[in-house]
Order: structure tokens, then C-alpha cells, then sequence
């Protein structure tokens, strides 16, 4: 064969004739029983061409050389085929060109074209096809080649395909570090990138938070619609998770329904609390998963480096802490560390122990909260209220010990004791007043249900339709069919049904065709904020008014506090009105009294429009002026301000920094001042906890404590002083 690149059966010193390019050892092999007229056959030789001209063909491996420049002097057909091209083609191509740059696919740098200039010797080295459309992998084997005079020739070689070991490898690392149904980061890896994030961020003194996710109500999906269905919602999780987040590696699956992501280079507890919030906004949005709709919720528990520990261990377990705060104080909330809430837990588990037995020991009651026609304000009815009061602390949250009590398997007992106690209540009532009772998703899958209420109703004497029973949207994920047999079993009772918290959990109407609801309670969500310029709630609110009265059911709208709100619930049609505004919850007795004298009208009463969240508390913190610190008392706390007391006739304009501890400080000037007792307004506005609470947005890193430590380290700073004692400068 002619050409530059091709070498003659002579050249080669071969005893055979170069009859046309059908490939090296395939033309050699061809031409075998065809020697010249002075060779002597050489047995050996022809059955080794053989044989390497079958495994060519086998596509098992095959065959390559180079010339002294690394331009290719021979390649198999198979493999050229493979390439999209003829070995023809490829003749005369540097063999480089041949796979991807070592950089393109994160081997060693230059490594092939590296070995080729050293003139080294290699054995199966991997190498990407740099050919469009071919996504294989080869082990590639080559031998330099010296003449006599010892020059360097060239090139021989073997390659074979490994795209199928290569993939498998790539899947079992894959495996060990990904989540196989999410494609999320699992627990081994990201705990892994915590360790070293942490570690490289405590030598350049920078923060990293974490977050700590446990989706709400997903057993019950799992329960209800099978596994399957509880995996295709999992995928659907990671995928908002990733919207909101971003980076796919910062987001991992630890397992079941928990998450972690890890946030570096943030301790801005405001955008943290933004992200948590739109977290759990983003999770809670109804899913369509294989033909059904469901609705579930997530908790959040977040932890930030240094803050909350500096070891990936101290942070993990700290987030998981928080997490348990959020989870516990009602669901569907995020939560900052804080180390109050290693006693919060304890205190928990103790309330846990204590609600085993205070059915027994008569701490709990009943507290009933007037529902009132919104325009003559007339009450038409109660809905009855759990309270837990302990004689050594006093009242217990029902946000707080409602969720232990679910989850300790409590809420049969307590719910079959508040159908009891308020059908016998509302029996010795005068007039026609309905009593409402909240019935749980746990009580209303217990088909032992409706003999409960037709025992409690017989005890009584009440009449059925003075009891309602207040159902929340989440009894639709459950069978349809059963639930449908108990709203025909409830119903054949006399009662009435009452649609609770409306718009915030399944919120499909197409439930609303069969089940035989006779009210709709509109969550007081809707009703926060409907009010201020530019928000939606007062359309929304106006629509479920229109589906109620369309399906002729009544109204209630919950939570209203201000005389702003009111107007609107008003002017939108809204039937009943339940909330501070006319009422806060009253025991028994007091209701018996209102009832004796007739009917009960309630004058609305309360501020004119809805204002921030103040917290009253009795919390001690420290405030320091001019190096000096002093012991006060905050009793009263906003995001914009607080009224503490502690210090003595403190001039209005005064300058201090409130340190509530943990690192967070706060600028705050006395706008107000009276004797031992302050108002002061903070430079810079307090965010949300979380749980109900206010922290700082950002709190002084325990780098900067410790040096600032080590530079006042000598210099001894005053004791605290008595209110009497203090003057300021």
C-alpha cells in the first residue's frame, strides 16, 4: 500500500504479499497459505496471526500503532466502525485525538499525552471516545517501539472497551453516596462534606448552617396510598427542596422522611427563618402522586456554625433538638437552636409523663369560646376548648401538649373525655346554644367513633343537633370508602359536621360534593394580613363565602382580634365570627351566667386595626452602658422594642446594648423612661424564632468573644449594681 502512512509487507520484513488495506492482522491472516516462492511456512507464525485476527473480530479488544510523531499507523476496523469512522479514515489522525482530555472527565491531568512525550510505557489506562454520539470508555495498553540504532519509532498497542465496567463502577459509587430514589447526597456523604466543610471553615473563622427536615403527616400517606406512592413523593420533595436551595450537593436524603441541608457562609437568622419559612410553604403545597392529591407538612430545626457547636457531631445533634422543639410546639414550623432547649426536651418527656395521668388527677377542664353571628352579635354557639392546668407550673399550652399527646398515643382517651364533658355541659344549658368539639384524624379512623358520640349524647340527654363535630381537610388522604361510612355513620347520629381550619390542608373541592358538612371554618391564616394593602386573603376569603352559600352551609371565620378585620368579614358575608374580638375562651360557670340571662350579646371590642405580636415575659438579660453591666428585666418585647426595668431614672436617649445572651446583642435607645422601669427601641428589628418567639437577626461569633477575651483578659470589669447605684454618664 501506497502512502506516507502505511508500511509495506516489506518494510515490516514479512515474507508475505500486500495485497490491499483490510486491516493489519486481518489482511496478514488473509494471506496466509499465499507465501513467495523462497519462504519457507512458518507454522507458528500463521496460527498466532490467526488467532489475533479472531480476537479483532470478537470485539473483545483491538489493535493500534503510531508512528514516531503519535500519528496512528494502523487501528482495527471494529474499532474505527465503533468510532463512527474507516480505518482509513483514521490513518494518519494523532491518537490523541482519538478520547476526551483528561480535564473533561476528572482523571489525571494530561495523562496520555504525557506517557506518549516520555516515551513510557502504560497498561489499561481509561480514556473517554472523544467522538460525538459515542459515550464509551476505553482501556488503552501501549509499548513504545525502537529501531536497531535504539530511535524511538513509535507506538504499539491494545485496546478494549470498558464502558460496561466503567458504568457499573460509576453506580456503586453513586450508590455509596447518593440516595438511589432521590439522587439526593445520602447520610454517609454528607456527613462526610459537613466534616470538612466545618473543619476548613473553623481555620478562616467562617459560619455554616444546617437545617434539619421531617416531613408531617407522611406515614399517613404512606398508610393510605401504599409505598410506591410514598417513594414518588419523596421525589417530588427533593425537587422543590432543590428549587428553593440550588446546589444539589449542599441537599441530601438521611433516610425515611428526613433531610438535611447544609447552608454555608450564612448566620443571618432573618434569611435563614425566610428560607425555613418557604421550605415549608414550598413542602406543604398540595402533591398529585399517581392519580390521588395529598397534603403534608415539614418541620424545621436549624444549627449554625460556631454558634451552636463547631464539630459536625454538636451541630447535627443540636439541629436534630431544634427540629424536636419545632415538631413539638405544633408542627409545620422552623426553630433556631438555643441551649434552653436541652431543658425543653426534658421538660417534655416529664409533661409526657404528667398527661399520662391528668385525666386522673382532674387538671383537666374545658373552656368554651363564643361563636357569634357577625351581624347582630348574638352568640349562637361554643366551641369547647382543652385546658391542662398542673398545680406546679401553672397552664399548659394545648400547642404544646396536644401534639405529645397524639403522638403518645393519648388522644383517644382525652378526646372520648371532651365529647363527654361537653355534651353534659351543654345539657344543663338554657336555651337552644350548639357546643362544637374539635375530632382529630386519630379519632376519626377509630370506627369506634360514632358509639362514642351516641354514648356521650345518651349520658347527656343533649340533642344531636346541638353537638358539632369539627373535622379537619387531612381525614380525605385516608380510604375513601371508610371515610364516606363514617360521615354516613355520624351523620344517621343527628350531629352536625363543621369543615375546621379550611384552605390548609387537602382542599379539594371535590370532597365537598359528598361529604355532608353544614358549616365551613375559615382558618384565621386568611384572616392575618387580609386587611393590609395588596394582600389576596380578602378574595380567597370571598370565594370559600360563595362555595359555602352555594352548597348552603354556614361561615365562621376564626381569630379575629381587631375591628379592621371584623368590618372585612363583615362586608364579605361571612356568617360567624370567632375570636378575641368578641371574646376569649371562659369556663363553664361564666357561660352558665350569660346563658341564664337570655341571650347573650357581645359588643365587639378590641384594637382598631391588627397590630404586630407583643410578648409579654418576664425574662432577665443584661444591659450594659459605658463598660458597665446591669441586671434588668424584660417585660414586655417586640421586634422593634422592649419595656424592661431594673435601673433607676435613666434619661430618656440613653444608649445601651441589651445582650440577651448566646451572642445576641442588640443596640437599643430609651425612648421612654420612668423611674425603674424603660421603653427602649432597638437600632436593628428582631426576626421570628420560629416558634412564636423573637431572636436577633445575627449574634457575635464566639471567634470574636475569644478574642476579644484574650485582649481584655486583664482588664477587670465592674460587678453588676443595684438600680440606686446607677448613674449614667
Amino acid at each position: 500500500m501506497d502512502g506516507p502512512t502505511r508500511m509495506g509487507a516489506a518494510d515490516r520484513g514479512e515474507d508475505f504479499v500486500d495485497e490491499g488495506p483490510r486491516g493489519f492482522f486481518g489482511m496478514i491472516g488473509s494471506r496466509i497459505g499465499k507465501p513467495r516462492a523462497d519462504a519457507a511456512p512458518n507454522l507458528h507464525t500463521r496460527e498466532a496471526l490467526l488467532l489475533l485476527q479472531n480476537y479483532e473480530e470478537s470485539g473483545r479488544g483491538w489493535f493500534w500503532s503510531t508512528d514516531a510523531k503519535g500519528r496512528l499507523t494502523y487501528i482495527s476496523d471494529s474499532v474505527a466502525r465503533l468510532m463512527g469512522r474507516t480505518s482509513e479514515d483514521l490513518l494518519g489522525t494523532c491518537f490523541t485525538e482519538l478520547f476526551l482530555p483528561a480535564d473533561t472527565h476528572g482523571e489525571r491531568q494530561r495523562t496520555l499525552p504525557f506517557l506518549l512525550t516520555k516515551q513510557s510505557q502504560f497498561d489499561e489506562l481509561p480514556l473517554r471516545s472523544a467522538f460525538e454520539g459515542d459515550d464509551r470508555w476505553w482501556a488503552i495498553s501501549g509499548r513504545p517501539q525502537f529501531d536497531d540504532g535504539g530511535k524511538f519509532a513509535g507506538y504499539r498497542g491494545s485496546g478494549a472497551d470498558v464502558t460496561a465496567q466503567r458504568r457499573s463502577a460509576e453506580d456503586a459509587s453513586r450508590l455509596a453516596l447518593y440516595d438511589s430514589l432521590t439522587g439526593l447526597a445520602n447520610r454517609f456523604n454528607i456527613s462526610k462534606k459537613l466534616d470538612s466543610t466545618l473543619a476548613a471553615f473553623a481555620q478562616q473563622h467562617r459560619s455554616c448552617a444546617i437545617m434539619l427536615l421531617d416531613l408531617d403527616r407522611f406515614k399517613q400517606v404512606n398508610d393510605t396510598l401504599g409505598h410506591p406512592a410514598g417513594d414518588a413523593l419523596l421525589k417530588q420533595v427533593a425537587e422543590r427542596l432543590l428549587k428553593i436551595v440550588g446546589d444539589k450537593e449542599m441537599v441530601s436524603r438521611l433516610g425515611g422522611d428526613e433531610f438535611q441541608i447544609i447552608l454555608p457562609d450564612i448566620e443571618d437568622r432573618g434569611k435563614l427563618g425566610d428560607m425555613a419559612a418557604d421550605i415549608i410553604n414550598s413542602l406543604s403545597q398540595p402533591y398529585s402522586v399517581e392519580g390521588s392529591r395529598c397534603i403534608i407538612g415539614a418541620s424545621v430545626g436549624v444549627a449554625i456554625a460556631p454558634f451552636d457547636g463547631q464539630g459536625s457531631g454538636d451541630l447535627v445533634r443540636n439541629a436534630d433538638l431544634a427540629l424536636y422543639a419545632a415538631k413539638g410546639n405544633g408542627r409545620g414550623r422552623f426553630a433556631f437552636y438555643s441551649s434552653d432547649l436541652h431543658q425543653a426536651a426534658e421538660d417534655r418527656r416529664a409533661l409526657e409523663d404528667d398527661l399520662r395521668d391528668a385525666l386522673a388527677r382532674g387538671e383537666i377542664a374545658l373552656a368554651y369560646q363564643p361563636v357569634v353571628n357577625a351581624k347582630s352579635n348574638m352568640v349562637t354557639g361554643v366551641e369547647a376548648l382543652i385546658r391542662w392546668t398542673r398545680s406546679d407550673r401553672g397552664a399548659i399550652s394545648p400547642a404544646l401538649f396536644i401534639p405529645i399527646a397524639e403522638e403518645a398515643n393519648l388522644i383517644w382517651p382525652l378526646g372520648e373525655w371532651v365529647l363527654k364533658k361537653a355534651c353534659e355541659d351543654a345539657a344543663s344549658w338554657p336555651g337552644d346554644m350548639r357546643v362544637a368539639v374539635n375530632v382529630s384524624p386519630i379519632q376519626f379512623a377509630n370506627p369506634e367513633l360514632p358509639k362514642v358520640v351516641a354514648k356521650a349524647l345518651a349520658a347527656s340527654g343533649l340533642s344531636p343537633d346541638r353537638l358539632e363535630l369539627e373535622i379537619t381537610e387531612s381525614v380525605f388522604l385516608g380510604d375513601t370508602a371508610e371515610t364516606n361510612r363514617m360521615f354516613k355513620a355520624l351523620k344517621a347520629l343527628g350531629v352536625r359536621l363543621a369543615l375546621d381550619d379550611f384552605g390548609t390542608g387537602y382542599s379539594s373541592l371535590g370532597y365537598l360534593q359528598s361529604a355532608p358538612f353544614d358549616k365551613i371554618k375559615i382558618d384565621q391564616s386568611f384572616v392575618r394580613g387580609a386587611t393590609e394593602p395588596g394582600s389576596r386573603n380578602s378574595a380567597i376569603i370571598a370565594a370559600i363565602v360563595a362555595l359555602a352559600e352555594a352548597l348552603d352551609m354556614e361561615t365562621t371565620a376564626e381569630g379575629i382580634e381587631s375591628l379592621d378585620q371584623l368590618d372585612l368579614i363583615r362586608k364579605l358575608n361571612v356568617s360567624h365570627v370567632q375570636g378575641y374580638i368578641y371574646s376569649k375562651p371562659v369556663p363553664n360557670a361564666e357561660l352558665v351566667e350569660h346563658s341564664i340571662a337570655g341571650s347573650w350579646t357581645i359588643k365587639p371590642s378590641g384594637p382598631a386595626r391588627q397590630r404586630n405580636d407583643r410578648f409579654s415575659m418576664f425574662r432577665k438579660v443584661t444591659a450594659i452602658h459605658d463598660n458597665h453591666r446591669y441586671a434588668v428585666v424584660i417585660r414586655n418585647l417586640s421586634a422593634t422594642g422592649a419595656f424592661i426595668e431594673g435601673i433607676l431614672d435613666v434619661p430618656i436617649g440613653t444608649r445601651f446594648v441589651i445582650d440577651f445572651g448566646e451572642g445576641q446583642l442588640v443596640t437599643a435607645t430609651v425612648r421612654r423612661s420612668t423611674k425603674h422601669q424603660q421603653g427602649i427601641e432597638f437600632e436593628q428589628t428582631m426576626v421570628s424564632d420560629g416558634n412564636g418567639g423573637l431572636c436577633t437577626r445575627h449574634r457575635v461569633s464566639p471567634y470574636l468573644i475569644a478574642a476579644a477575651a484574650q485582649q481584655t483578659s486583664e482588664l477587670a470589669l465592674p460587678a453588676f449594681t443595684t438600680t440606686s447605684d446607677w448613674k449614667p454618664a
